[in-house]
């Protein structure tokens, strides 16, 4: 007793000083162990069993962080005493730390690990075993039925409905025939032997996860390449690459009054601006002529006053016509400078899609204004009518136009003259039209031309009558001078 005494109270003089926190912590970590369980700790620890919930496969997503990175394979810790092996090729980037979610595949009992998937990527060992909702896999089309396609999974035969083939409508499937696709695992039946698959969903998680990412980087003002997706009377869908903008028509070209399907069709790759953008509803507006120059820049030194040029009419209106010079460059042709005389309407003297030449009279390049003459482009036919034409002469000309007070007769291109209603007959006229038709030819005299008012007045029923001849004025007759009266009174000299 002594000697077991004198044992202790040397042990004491080596003990540490008790520490409260230290014990607490101890105590809270041997609650749950028994005392069986610490007198085997230096012995093998059982292997998870196949039976066991966290190695069977098709149980719940599994969240694990990588551990240590080999050639091949990448080790992953799953918490708790279960560690895993993921194929290094499901990874693009991966480095010590990282965590992601895994499916487990199945238990390798004499690795004692579990073997994974990356969730969201395509498993190598699929069966139907291993199945699970939600699994990524691979397959080859192998034919179409009047519902879908149909698959060759892992030897398994899968059906695929023709609404998850795309995430967009396509119209013939049957060219993915012989292809290999990337599909989820929608719903299954291991005793019936029934597999359903599901593209669509793959590609709708790989395009939000590029949204996300291309959100983040989007700002207006920004030009970015797209797919055009789909074409409508008011615009067009395009695709930057996961997130859709809309096109409208309006933003399509500087061009007005034209329909969408003239620019742009379905799979075509254009340059669009983002004018309007919304981080929060991921809406956004793009344009098409907002990417493209300015077709009014430097106006004024490309096309001055005066100058000649060529324009399409794009269309009429009552008050004249629109002319399109180039690509967004629009002016308009007033119905008073298309002629040198008078018109009803434009359509008499342009019609749409027609090519003249005209030349520039104004030009706004604040407003994005321009307006053209169509008679200035010519010579001005009234410059020399009075050396073409002379008062009193038969000349052949057209009618043109019969109102209530006579007939427009046209002499030349721009040159009109009038036949009053009094100068239609000799007899009295109750109306133009009993007497000349649009479109007559007719003979008339000139009566008299005003080349500063622009007016000629003809006369149709003088125009048989024979040139008056020309009266020559006889000689005058000398003056004869008065003989002077003599003078009366005063001095005679002959006297």
């Amino acid at each position: 007793m002594p000697n077991s005494q004198a044992g202790d109270e040397y042990k004491e003089k080596f003990r540490l000083a008790a520490d409260a926190n230290l014990e607490k912590e101890v105590e809270a970590a041997l609650a749950d162990v028994s005392v069986d369980q610490l007198y085997a700790f230096d012995k093998p620890r059982p292997t998870p069993s196949a039976e066991s919930p966290s190695a069977q496969p098709g149980g719940a997503v599994r969240r694990g962080r990588v551990v240590s990175i080999g050639r091949d394979d990448v080790f992953i810790d799953l918490g708790g005493k279960s560690q895993g092996i993921c194929s290094l090729l499901q990874f693009q980037e991966v480095k010590i730390g990282d965590e992601f979610d895994f499916n487990v595949d199945r238990y390798d009992e004499r690795e004692g690990l579990l073997l994974l998937n990356r969730k969201g990527v395509v498993s190598g060992n699929v069966s139907w075993d291993n199945l699970e909702i939600g699994q990524v896999v691979e397959g080859t089309v192998t034919g179409m039925n009047k519902g879908g396609l149909e698959v060759d999974v892992k030897g398994m035969r899968a059906f695929m409905p023709a609404g998850q083939v795309d995430i967009y409508f396509q119209k013939d499937i049957s060219t993915l025939i012989g292809q290999r696709l990337i599909a989820e695992v929608t719903q299954f039946d291991r005793h019936a032997k029934n597999l359903i698959i599901s593209r669509r969903a793959v590609l709708e998680r790989e395009k939000e996860a590029a949204r996300q990412k291309l959100m983040a980087e989007l700002a207006e003002g920004q030009t970015h390449r797209g797919v055009v997706r789909s074409v409508m009377d008011y615009g067009a869908f395009v695709d930057l690459g996961g997130v859709d903008g809309l096109l409208h028509v309006s933003e399509m070209s500087h061009r007005r009054g034209v329909h969408p399907s003239e620019f742009v069709k379905v799979g075509d790759l254009i340059d669009a601006k983002i004018i309007k953008l919304d981080k929060e509803t991921g809406k956004m507006s793009l344009s098409l002529k907002q990417a493209m120059p300015d077709p009014w820049a430097n106006i004024e030194t490309r096309y001055p006053v005066g100058t000649a040029l060529t324009g399409r009419v794009t269309r009429i209106e009552s008050f004249g016509a629109f002319i399109e010079v180039e690509e967004g460059l629009e002016g308009l042709l007033p119905v008073s400078e298309m002629s040198w005389q008078r018109i009803r309407h434009p359509s008499d003297v342009v019609q749409e899609g027609d090519t003249i030449k005209l030349v520039v009279i104004s030009m706004d390049p604040a407003q994005k204004r321009m307006s053209f003459s169509l008679k200035q482009a010519g010579p001005d036919p009234w410059s020399q009518v009075k050396e073409k034409y002379a008062v009193d002469t038969v000349v052949g000309g057209k009618v043109t136009r019969v109102v209530d007070f006579g007939a427009f007769v046209e002499l030349e291109p721009g040159l009109e003259g009038l036949i009053h209603i009094s100068e239609l007959a000799a007899n009295r006229v109750r109306a133009a039209s009993d007497v000349v038709k649009p479109s007559q030819e007719v003979q008339v005299r000139i009566l008299e031309i005003d080349k500063d008012a622009r007016r000629i007045s003809l006369s149709l029923r003088r125009a048989a009558e024979p040139v008056a001849p020309a009266v020559v004025a006889a000689p005058a007759a000398p003056v004869k001078k008065k003989k002077k009266p003599e003078l009366r009174g005063g001095l005679d000299w002959n006297w």
